[in-house]
């Protein structure tokens, strides 16, 4: 079978592009995020899309520098148009709120990829308990198989 595969989500780029931060709780998970990306490599094959890309160019053009230098090391998916039906279906039955429909792509794109998980620091739509248990739901009634969705710090576990 080889490496599983995982989607990095910007969140998990810009976590570990930035500044170290004062709020404890981010300089946290900036270390776990850091700690987690130099062992990745041994376990999963890392894999973003074009959207990850465009979201990382935003902002500061220094910080975006670095967190570009991140995923022109890293193999893009593709955005079809099947990702961007499932991702309006997603939108549809409420998995995703209507007001966050990047979330909904990179979801479709990792799911169509058929990624076993995505890394993601987006706990308010994507790995907090209920939007996780609400995403994989509606994934599994719409006929595919649901990524795992995890933080880096979780995905520190599943290193030997």
């Amino acid at each position: 079978m080889g490496m599983p595969k995982i989607y990095i989500e910007t969140s998990v780029v810009s976590y570990l592009t930035a500044r170290p931060s004062r709020d404890l709780l981010i300089a946290a998970r900036q270390e776990a995020t850091r700690e987690w990306w130099d062992l990745r490599g041994a376990i999963f094959h890392a894999l973003i899309s074009p959207l990850v890309v465009e979201e990382a160019s935003a902002g500061d053009p220094q910080a975006a520098l670095k967190r570009l230098e991140i995923c022109l090391k890293l193999q893009q998916l593709e955005i079809s148009t099947e990702c961007e039906s499932l991702a309006s279906r997603l939108i549809s039955i409420g998995a995703i709120p209507s007001t966050e429909p990047e979330d909904a792509l990179h979801i479709a794109i990792a799911t169509l990829a058929q990624t076993q998980f995505i890394a993601t620091w987006n706990f308010a739509h994507l790995v907090g308990p209920v939007a996780k248990y609400r995403l994989q739901s509606a994934i599994e009634r719409l006929g595919y198989a649901p990524p795992i969705l995890a933080t880096p710090e979780e995905l520190l576990e599943t290193l030997p």
